[in-house]
């Protein structure tokens, strides 16, 4: 055991010490112990002695506490229901009623499925916390395998990893995203390669390759080269260069239903990239009783 938790008294000590404390009578307290009072006696004089301090100024008529027993006191009883509770906080989280499960997310995923999820969940778990943290593919990716998160929203690699499991939660098209002042903004029709000379807002190529590419894939197939102006992250960010008129970018029907009224969204013909989202978990999180809870919800109420 650590020498920081090498102690000369127990658990039984401080208990013993607490009866006395609260009666203020010796042999009430051993009554209520169900010990002899020679022996409950024996257990503080212990104490006191360990500790190095008097607990109690004791007479022939009362018993007192000693400043430095009031203060023991003080700090004894929260540890002593913290200790109480533990049975029963064990016994709840091990039926996944309380715990806490780490969530990432994507933009995609927060401006479609994930809210609902939350609410849900939250509805049916009360008892356990979901702490939320918005990050790209590629950093939910290295979370997930260094366990610091429970559960990722991401863009799914063309190969993901034997140890992770997914749940497919949304295929869409993506469409542009274009400034109001835009030329080809009033256009009912528009096709990729309307847009061949025309700057792109995108985002690094490592935070999200398996979207890039797909993004390369359809500009080839419409027989454009893209022009990139600036690569940012998070999708926000990238809505505000399309608003300072920096560019056009690439966003799905269902980020585009609460937008600044600096910007215009038009759904592409033809050739347009697909987001593709997915929610991912370690297969041996599950073990975790919150982790499994959460991941039902999400099962649940999506398609495989």
């Amino acid at each position: 055991m650590p020498a920081k938790y090498q102690f000369n008294f127990d658990l039984r000590h401080l208990i013993y010490f607490r009866a006395v404390a609260e009666l203020l009578h010796f042999r009430k307290a051993a009554e209520s112990l169900a010990i002899a009072q020679p022996a409950l006696s024996r257990q503080i004089a212990q104490l006191e002695k360990t500790l190095g301090v008097t607990l109690f100024n004791r007479t022939q008529r009362q018993v007192e506490l000693t400043p430095a027993g009031k203060i023991l006191l003080s700090r004894l009883e929260p540890i002593l229901q913290s200790l109480q509770r533990i049975p029963a906080e064990l016994l709840s989280m091990s039926k996944g009623e309380i715990g806490h499960v780490k969530v990432a997310f994507t933009g995609l995923a927060m401006a479609t499925v994930l809210p609902e999820l939350i609410r849900i969940f939250s509805k049916r778990h009360p008892g356990i916390r979901i702490e939320l943290n918005e990050s790209p593919t590629s950093s939910q990716m290295d979370a997930l395998r260094a366990g610091d998160i429970d559960c990722g929203f991401f863009h799914p690699e063309n190969r993901m990893p034997l140890e992770f499991a997914t749940r497919l939660l949304l295929r869409e098209k993506n469409g542009i995203l274009l400034p109001k002042e835009h030329v080809l903004s009033h256009r009912s029709i528009l096709r990729l390669k309307d847009f061949v000379d025309t700057p792109f807002v995108l985002f690094p190529r490592h935070l999200n390759p398996g979207f890039y590419d797909r993004i390369l894939a359809a500009c080839t197939k419409a027989g454009i080269t893209l022009k990139i102006a600036e690569e940012v992250w998070p999708r926000a960010n990238g809505i505000g260069l399309v608003c300072a008129g920096l560019g056009v970018t690439f966003i799905t029907p269902s980020e585009a239903k609460n937008l600044p009224t600096e910007v215009v969204f038009r759904e592409l013909e033809g050739p347009s990239p697909e987001s593709r989202l997915v929610a991912g978990w370690r297969t041996d999180s599950i073990t975790n009783p919150a982790v499994a809870a959460f991941v039902s919800i999400v099962t649940a109420q999506t398609k495989k």
